[in-house]
Parts: structure tokens; C-alpha cells; sequence
């Protein structure tokens, strides 16, 4: 795509990331202005809806849903939580944006906070981003100096953005983990329900939005809805930013149209003799050559952005072991299937890759990996095994040449 037809990435490497004027200039703060000019919270969220944005955090979950339910929580109190936490393997499209046009973050952050009726907006800041906390800091006094996150031009009425740096685990990257370290505790999954927009943060209703579901914002509310849902799937619309890396001549972060074929990214990355592909991290599915024209959308294989190019000189056996043993460290351990799950196999994985497993062996991973699907309390054990039933799909033969 041309920098002109980009919607996440249209500043980055454009503006100066330091210079608010220079944001401005190319439209920024727009959309804030629309909003402020004469739209009420809730046409900003019929516009939302309208347009069909879904999170881009992996979920998918539709965002003027969940920001309509924000709003109709319980009265008083209301919060907003920019998720810039991403600690998926292989995940580095969120630190890029934030690097290279902070602005469009924050305007969105404050967009979803008026829509919702937040006057408190946090940024969860993945805690190995810490060289990003300064800039970020900077970059929302500027915006609070020039007046932008006064609510009909009040100051007494003015949107506070808070700045907390992540506790760095894996898990709270989940959302309700994430709540409790910003309230102070162990990051550790909530049981669900209630969810976040009817009782989050400090018991009151947040809304959760990661980096790039609030980029698309001030976007959406200059350009329109209809224009937006015009690219893109049905079911998909508007572009993904992606996180390529691996077995690529050029790894970076790409933006394409939902449902342009996996294989036009990866060709876009340089990548040759492809083994398979991993889209959405080390919890995603897992695409072997033969299928790389599966659309890029949320109804066929996405995720939350990552995507990891294996080619042919790779040992899948080997791979799937390193993965579940990053699940078994990254585990929080509060629940049974995901903690005993993910040793389990990893052991049985480990002595496969010794050359040292049986032919039940197969069968114990897709069993194990079963229980942990139905019966994990959050979404990285439920999606931890996802990664070794695809390969055992896909590359069986190649598991049977490991064993006894």
C-alpha cells in the first residue's frame, strides 16, 4: 500500500514523533475537534459502531459494542485503559506506532474517553518499553498544554491520562490481569463474568482498547464510517498492522487490507523455500506453505499481529518445544489445566525432540491440549496448545520421524 492509503501507519515516518505541530499539520486532532464541535458520546459510538471496527488486539470483539456497553454500565466513575502491554512473541507493531506517531494514540485515547464519559484514561505501557515512558509522558503534556483534552474547551472539565508502567509478565496482557496490577496486586486473571465494561478497574466500568484499535479512531471519525467499512472483509473491515519477522529478508511492520492473502504478506517480507507460517504469536495458528492463500481476517486466521516465517531448514518439533516452554514459564499458575497442561507438554515435547518419544505421545499432547482448551480459566492457557494441534495437523510425519 502507498503512504496515502494507509489508515494506522499513515504518519509513521511522516511526522516528528516529538513535534505535535507537525501532527497537526497533516489533519491531526481533526477528528477531536468533530467530536467536540457538535457530536454527542453517543453518536461518536453509533459512528464507532457503524464502521464495524473490531479489537485488534486479537479478540476481535466489535469496539462500538464494547464501548456502547462502557457507557450503559453502572452510573458514576468510568475508566479507559490504552492496552500498549503487547508482549506476544514476535509482537513489535504497538512499540513501532508508539515510537513514530504517539499523537493518533492519544487522540483516540480521548475520544474513546468522551464517548464512554471517562475523565480518567490510563496507558498500561508494557513494562520492557520503559525508553517509551518519557516520550509518551512528554508527548501528553503537550497535548494537555495545547488544550486538546478539555471537554468543550474547559479545563475544569479536562481528561486525565495516566501513565503506568506494566508489570512485564505475559499474562497481563490479558485485560483483567492487567487491572489488577494496575490496582496493585499480582497480575492473575478474573473470573469472568462480570466483565471489565460493566465492573473493571477499581470495581467501576473500563473500557479496554489496545494500541492500534484506538489508531484507527481519529480516523475514522475525519474520514466517516461508511468509508472505513467500505475496505476490508464483511466481516473485517479496514486494514491490520502486522509484526513480520523470522525467515524474512526485510522483517519490519506492514499494513495491509483485511483479506489480502497470508501470501502476500510474507512475499511483501522477502521470505523463500516457506516451511509454514505462525500468525498471532506464539498462541497462534499455525499455516503451512500449501495454505498461505488463507485470507488475512477474523473469521479465518488473524490474531493480534505477529506473524513468524519458518522456512524448510527449521525442525517443527523443535520449534513447538521452545514455545511451550516459554507457556510453561509465562504461565500465572492459578489454574490446573494451564499450569500442569503446559508442563505436561512440554516434557512430552522435550522428549520427543530427543528422539526419545513414543507413538502415544501424539496422542497425549492432543488430549492434554484438549482439557487446557475447554476447561483453562483465561485465554493464554485456552490458546496455549493451538500452536503444537496445528503443527500435529500439519507436519504429523515429522513428529513420527522423532519417535522410537
Amino acid at each position: 500500500m502507498l503512504n496515502q492509503d494507509l489508515l494506522v501507519l499513515r504518519n509513521c515516518g511522516v511526522i516528528d514523533p516529538g513535534d505535535l505541530d507537525s501532527y497537526v499539520a497533516r489533519g491531526g486532532f481533526e477528528a477531536w475537534r468533530r467530536v467536540q464541535s457538535g457530536m454527542t458520546p453517543a453518536q461518536v459510538i453509533d459512528e464507532v459502531k457503524r464502521s464495524g471496527l473490531r479489537g485488534r488486539g486479537g479478540g476481535g470483539f466489535p469496539a462500538g459494542l464494547k464501548w456502547e456497553q462502557t457507557a450503559g454500565g453502572p452510573g458514576g466513575t468510568r475508566y479507559v485503559i490504552g492496552n500498549a502491554s503487547e508482549g506476544e512473541v514476535g509482537a513489535f507493531k504497538d512499540r513501532y506506532m508508539l515510537e513514530n506517531d504517539p499523537w493518533s494514540f492519544i487522540e483516540g485515547l480521548a475520544i474513546a474517553a468522551y464517548a464512554v464519559g471517562a475523565s480518567t484514561a490510563f496507558i498500561n505501557l508494557r513494562g520492557e518499553y520503559g525508553h517509551l515512558a518519557s516520550p509518551l509522558d512528554s508527548a501528553v503534556a503537550r497535548v494537555r498544554d495545547k488544550g486538546w483534552l478539555d471537554l468543550g474547551g474547559r479545563a475544569a472539565e479536562r481528561i486525565d491520562i495516566v501513565l503506568r508502567r506494566g508489570t512485564g509478565g505475559y499474562v497481563c496482557g490479558e485485560e483483567t490481569a492487567m487491572m489488577e496490577t494496575l490496582e496493585g496486586r499480582r497480575g492473575e486473571p478474573r473470573f469472568r463474568p462480570p466483565f471489565p465494561p460493566e465492573r473493571g478497574l477499581l470495581g467501576r466500568p473500563t473500557l479496554i482498547n489496545n494500541v492500534e484499535t484506538l489508531m484507527n479512531i481519529p480516523w475514522i471519525l475525519s474520514q466517516g464510517a461508511d468509508r472505513f467499512r467500505g475496505m476490508g472483509t464483511d466481516r473485517s473491515p479496514g486494514t491490520k498492522v502486522f509484526s513480520v519477522s523470522g525467515d524474512v529478508a526485510r522483517p519490519g511492520v506492514y499494513e495491509v487490507e483485511m483479506g489480502r492473502p497470508l501470501s502476500d504478506l510474507v512475499e511483501m517480507a522477502g521470505a523463500a523455500e516457506v516451511k509454514m507460517v505462525q500468525v498471532g504469536g506464539a498462541s497462534g495458528r499455525i499455516v503451512p506453505a500449501a495454505g498461505m492463500d488463507v485470507p488475512l481476517s477474523y473469521e479465518t486466521v488473524l490474531g493480534a499481529g505477529p506473524v513468524m516465517v519458518f522456512d524448510r531448514s527449521r525442525d517443527v518439533v523443535d520449534i513447538m518445544r521452545k514455545t511451550m516452554d516459554f507457556f510453561v514459564s509465562e504461565s500465572c499458575g492459578s489454574c490446573a489445566p494451564c499450569r500442569e497442561g503446559t508442563q505436561a507438554m512440554a516434557e512430552t515435547l522435550a522428549r520427543i525432540a530427543a528422539g526419545a518419544g513414543l507413538r502415544k505421545d501424539l496422542q497425549l499432547l492432543e488430549d492434554v491440549a484438549g482439557v487446557m482448551i475447554l476447561t483453562s480459566a483465561c485465554g493464554l492457557g485456552q490458546a496455549a496448545p493451538f500452536a503444537v494441534v496445528d503443527s500435529l495437523r500439519h507436519f504429523r510425519t515429522e513428529y513420527e520421524g522423532h519417535l522410537l
